[in-house]
């Protein structure tokens, strides 16, 4: 069986398969500046994308889809068994604060303890994971009301 991993996108539903373990373990995340601040625009939110992706890459989770929108940020995720869910969001967040602030001063004058909001939403993935990945997706034209 392939490993499956973002380099192969063919493979992106099929389970990882690592040294001792055989897992599919996905989540649907959502996570949010501080009061639901329209912050996350243009070059802010091109940055926030990357930086995203560069820390998924760095702790060996996949990034199935990921939109970011002006006021919240949708991933869907494949993460490997050794870490939880709250472990991947936490290390996102962390990174992408810092960065983030460090990068765009307006940013700390905003929220200058921290940019993300405390909680996130995770929804665990079964097999709809056409469903979860067409929705987030769809959040991409996402402009607000």
């Amino acid at each position: 069986m392939a490993k499956a991993s973002p380099r192969n996108p063919r493979s992106k539903f099929r389970p990882r398969v690592d040294r001792h373990t055989t897992s599919l373990l996905t989540d649907h995340m959502v996570i949010t500046p501080k009061y639901r601040g329209k912050v996350l625009k243009g070059e802010v939110a091109i940055l926030c994308d990357r930086l995203i992706r560069d820390t998924c890459w760095k702790i060996d989770v996949d990034v199935l889809e990921l939109a970011v929108a002006e006021d919240h940020v949708h991933l869907f995720v494949r993460y490997p068994p050794r870490l939880s869910p709250s472990k991947v969001v936490e290390k996102i967040k962390s990174n992408t604060s810092r960065e983030l602030r460090d990068k765009f001063p307006h940013l700390l004058g905003w929220c200058p303890k921290a940019l993300w909001a405390p909680g996130c939403y995770h929804g665990s993935v079964g097999q709809g994971f056409d469903v979860v990945e067409r929705y987030v997706a769809g959040q991409k034209q996402y402009r607000g009301r």
